[in-house]
């Protein structure tokens, strides 16, 4: 793994915008997607990066989009610089295992959430309301159980720095339409359950995931990450025991650590100790590890 990176410059380079953790730079033809090291929670960045964690969501994100795309076509064009346009070739050692060469497309105004087991603030909605986003589920259930099926549960996409808001499926058909909305669900459906079977062969659970699309040419493509620690909640197979939180190969350790402060959850972020920085990328290098 390389120096820990937290923002890009790359002034050659036309930047189109910043996320919690990806910087989007438009090549004119594509989209050149560059993961750093940034790591948020509670939609705060922090002011520390998790050194590799760029290259395990790149690596990984390459990973599935390859195995999945009999199910749907994605934006991933190469992971290979050499294969980049030429305007990237002096900045070669920041993206080498990092960045993806995409096509563009236009997102969808959602975010796609799958669950498949109860968990996160799914358990704390059940918990109040005896349903998730909207669907209502079986009386009695423990967190962190399996469900029967798995949901589908959209969201809304926040600007920077705010939450993400669960909406109805009503909602998003009003939001895309609704043959779009019925295709996203069940490709949503079907992305998850394929990964999930093969998450468990190698003694993941994938307890639930995001994933997001778009349109080129009026057809659906898997856009953004697929299926990392970022978006998606892994829990290791080995000891699994429904009833409270599980360990987990993401930043969930980093969440409970920060829950143990006197942390109003808004920037700037308290410093982590380096114990949580090492422990937190050793979570994240495990799953690639696992996986890959």
């Amino acid at each position: 793994m390389k120096d820990t990176i937290l923002t890009t410059d790359l002034p050659e380079l036309k930047l189109s915008g910043r996320g919690k953790v990806r910087d989007i730079y438009d090549l004119g033809e594509s989209l050149l997607i560059v993961a750093s090291d940034r790591i948020s929670a509670f939609d705060v960045i922090m002011n520390e990066g998790i050194p590799g964690k760029g290259e395990v969501l790149t690596r990984i994100s390459a990973y599935w989009f390859q195995i999945l795309e009999n199910i749907v076509p994605h934006h991933l064009i190469t992971t290979n610089v050499a294969e980049f346009p030429a305007p990237c070739e002096k900045y070669r050692d920041i993206l080498e295992g990092r960045s993806m060469l995409v096509k563009k497309a236009r997102p969808l105004p959602v975010e796609c959430i799958v669950r498949g087991y109860l968990a996160g603030s799914g358990w704390k909605e059940y918990r109040e309301t005896g349903s998730v986003c909207g669907i209502s589920l079986p009386p009695g259930l423990a967190e962190s159980d399996r469900l029967k099926e798995p949901i589908f549960t959209p969201s809304t996409k926040a600007e920077l720095g705010h939450h993400d808001e669960n909406i109805s499926f009503d909602k998003m058909v009003e939001l895309c339409g609704r043959e779009l909305a019925e295709n996203v669900r069940q490709v949503s459906l079907d992305l998850y359950t394929t990964a999930r079977e093969i998450a468990d062969s190698r003694g993941i659970i994938i307890a639930d995931t995001k994933f997001e699309f778009g349109l080129v040419d009026g057809n659906l493509i898997l856009i953004d990450e697929c299926l990392t620690p970022d978006s998606s909640r892994f829990w290791p197979k080995v000891g699994y025991c429904p009833g409270s939180s599980q360990p987990s190969f993401d930043k969930q350790f980093l969440r409970d650590y920060l829950e143990t402060l006197d942390w109003d959850k808004k920037a700037p972020s308290p410093p982590l100790p380096e114990q949580v920085i090492k422990e937190t990328a050793g979570k994240y290098l495990e799953a690639l590890e696992r996986l890959v």
